[in-house]
């Protein structure tokens, strides 16, 4: 079986790739298996230089896996590089991990004991679509330096650049086998990391409703899970904040990648009585954002990755929607659409409920800080979200009071490499990125030994 990648923003057909059986990837899990035992048997020193290589091999190949990308998911040229820029990041950060995963000892009676932090063995990585090679080494970096090996599901969609990081990891030397890019359906390759048990953990990026499932079919076996699941967050703006500056960036909280972000910005929560002053504000920022050709240098936002998905974004904006203003996007061939703001009477309203993971955002009045709370926190989701105030007590009371696992004041930064990212409630279940997500892909080993 294969499947035709589709260019989203020409709908030119390109690669055909191939996509494994249930047979090929067991044989492949197999293979890793074997390679994670060299592997981990290799001094950390070792394994710290070769991350290296790793990173320096993505480093030599930026542009080039930009241009996928861009080919691929439609990604703007600049986000493109950035992303794979980010790879580079991610592989040197956590290359300095395997000479620093301590373990410790611990005073007790009698004797001296001490902990270990052993690989787990095989790590099964399951990848979404809208930021395919960013996602993927947030998953296979820490693995890697903890000293596991890798099989990688990227989405059907978009495996171009996930496939061109599988060469690259064996050009710079890495052991045949310990990191392979299997490219399948998710009900063939990605079950089979959930039921093999030589997959001793899964970590999966997508929707919540696949997230629930992973989770199910790993229980069968104890099986580890990082989940990272869908999103609904909260911009919450303030009377007091800097309205021309929080209607400015609003744009790029929620209209980055499409939209296509679990991180996005797609609630809009503001004041009551700022909220006709920041919606003057917001009006040109939004018809403000050039949508086009994602190889145009100055393109900020490129199509909806497919035309499935395109179909699933437009059914949210029926023709009676509540739209208060829109942008451009250009007319003709790719999955095209254009930045969406709505303005519902109700709460309730399906804009404000669902994640539409599109470039479409909903904006609805509070009246004070509790009611701002209460608000941004009437969702499943957990994942990010933005408070726009001068109060730095208020910013402080209301990081506490929402249930988000990432949160930024004044901005819209929600990823770092070097900082934890995982969401609350229905958004996820365990941490990605930071300084101790190597630590998810070890068991903890105690050792006693007695003074005598």
């Amino acid at each position: 079986m294969s499947y035709t990648i589709i260019n989203p923003a020409t709908e030119e057909a390109g690669e055909t790739i191939e996509h494994l059986s249930l047979e090929q990837t067991d044989e492949a899990i197999d293979l890793a298996k074997r390679a994670q035992k060299e592997w981990a048997a290799r001094n950390p020193a070792d394994r710290a230089a070769a991350l290296r290589l790793f990173a320096d091999a993505v480093d030599g190949d930026i542009e080039n896996l930009a241009q996928l990308e861009v080919r691929n998911s439609g990604h703007p040229i600049g986000q493109a590089r950035w992303e794979a820029e980010h790879v580079r990041n991610v592989l040197e950060y956590y290359s300095a991990t395997p000479e620093r995963l301590f373990g410790k000892q611990i005073p007790v009676a009698g004797g001296i004991d001490f902990t270990f932090h052993e690989p787990l063995g095989v790590v099964g990585v399951i990848t979404p679509w809208n930021f395919p090679m960013t996602i993927a080494s947030w998953g296979f970096a820490p693995a890697l330096a903890a000293g596991n090996a890798v099989v990688l599901k990227p989405a059907e969609w978009t495996p171009l650049t996930s496939i061109r990081l599988g060469e690259l990891a064996l050009q710079s030397g890495l052991p045949e086998g310990l990191f392979q890019v299997l490219p399948g359906q998710g009900s063939v390759v990605g079950e089979r990391f959930v039921t093999n048990p030589t997959v001793r953990k899964v970590v999966f990026t997508g929707s919540t409703a696949v997230g629930k499932r992973i989770m199910a079919g790993a229980a069968d076996q104890i099986k580890r899970v990082t989940l990272e699941l869908g999103g609904k967050s909260a911009n919450i703006v303030f009377a007091d904040a800097d309205l021309e500056k929080a209607a400015a960036s609003a744009p790029y909280g929620v209209f980055e990648n499409a939209g296509q972000d679990c991180c996005a910005r797609s609630r809009i929560l503001v004041q009551r009585s700022v909220y006709d002053k920041f919606m003057e504000y917001l009006e040109p920022a939004v018809k403000g954002v050039k949508v086009g050709d994602p190889l145009d240098e100055a393109t900020e936002m490129g199509p909806l990755v497919h035309k499935k998905h395109f179909d699933s974004v437009s059914s949210y904006v029926p023709s009676d929607a509540p739209v208060a203003f829109r942008g451009s996007a250009p007319e003709g061939a790719g999955y095209w659409f254009a930045p969406t703001v709505l303005t519902p009477d109700s709460r309730n309203h399906i804009s404000a409920t669902d994640e539409i993971f599109g470039p479409v955002v909903t904006v609805l009045p509070f009246d004070d800080d509790a009611d701002a709370m209460e608000l941004a926190n009437a969702t499943e989701y957990g994942l990010s979200g933005s408070i726009w105030t001068r109060d730095v007590g208020r910013a402080l009371r209301i990081s506490r009071g929402v249930e988000s696992g990432n949160l930024s004041v004044n901005s819209h930064s929600s990823v770092r490499y070097n900082t934890p990212f995982g969401g609350f409630k229905q958004s996820g279940l365990g941490r990605e990125l930071g300084p101790d997500a190597a630590l998810a892909f070890t068991e903890t080993k105690n050792v006693f030994i007695p003074a005598d």
